[in-house]
């Protein structure tokens, strides 16, 4: 059975993918904050795995624990929680918005295939989404031939997983490389061609 973090990794990639399209990236952020810290809660928890419990309420109990204001307060205690936590209290109030439709849905879909104990885990791989998604590089590489889908996408996925940042490919074709390819991200130039293999070996026989 597939580990905790790799069941949570799809459920986080598409609510960071919705949120940065809706510009709600950190909206859901502190939500999937205050929710993990509710999960983790060792009595939540286990009224959680009670199966006499359902879906419906489970994710109700989630979203209102996060919406109901406690007496006197114009914020759940969690909220207040998290404000004081990031430090971002400067008048002694703080107002977050009640969980948008969007996310009652997310919560409620997580509730019905029963994965909200995963929400700790949701919360720490949206977190990484939204480091990566700041740290953007661009990355021009040159090849002797177009690049098929399969190449790009290959290109993309290695430079990303090397240099820890999401990575825009910008394509030139050059066919005096004849064949491989160069790639030059910020100051650093990678030569993989043919032609660069070439004169590396004619400098060494002339050495």
């Amino acid at each position: 059975m597939a580990d905790l973090s790799t069941l949570a990794r799809p459920y986080a990639r598409d609510a960071f993918d919705y949120t940065f399209e809706n510009t709600a990236v950190n909206e859901w952020k502190n939500f999937l904050f205050i929710a993990s810290s509710i999960v983790n809660d060792k009595a939540f928890r286990n009224w959680l795995e009670n199966p006499s419990v359902t879906a419906e309420h489970k994710s109700a109990a989630l979203v209102d624990l996060y919406d109901s204001p406690v007496a006197g307060d114009n914020d759940s205690a969690f909220k207040q929680l998290l404000a004081n936590n990031s430090g971002s209290l400067n008048d002694g109030t703080i107002n977050y918005p009640k969980a948008s439709p969007a996310l009652k849905n997310f919560i409620d879909q997580l509730a019905e295939q029963e994965r909200l104990a995963l929400l700790p885990e949701v919360y720490e791989h949206y977190r990484r989404h939204k480091a990566t998604s700041l740290k953007q590089l661009d990355a021009y590489v040159t090849t002797a031939y177009p690049l098929t889908d399969a190449q790009r996408e290959m290109f993309k996925t290695r430079l990303a997983a090397s240099l820890n940042a999401s990575v825009v490919i910008h394509e030139t074709v050059d066919a005096s490389l004849m064949a491989g390819a160069t790639i030059k991200v910020g100051d650093k130039i990678i030569d993989d061609s043919m032609r660069g293999k070439l004169q590396q070996l004619k400098t060494q026989l002339m050495a």
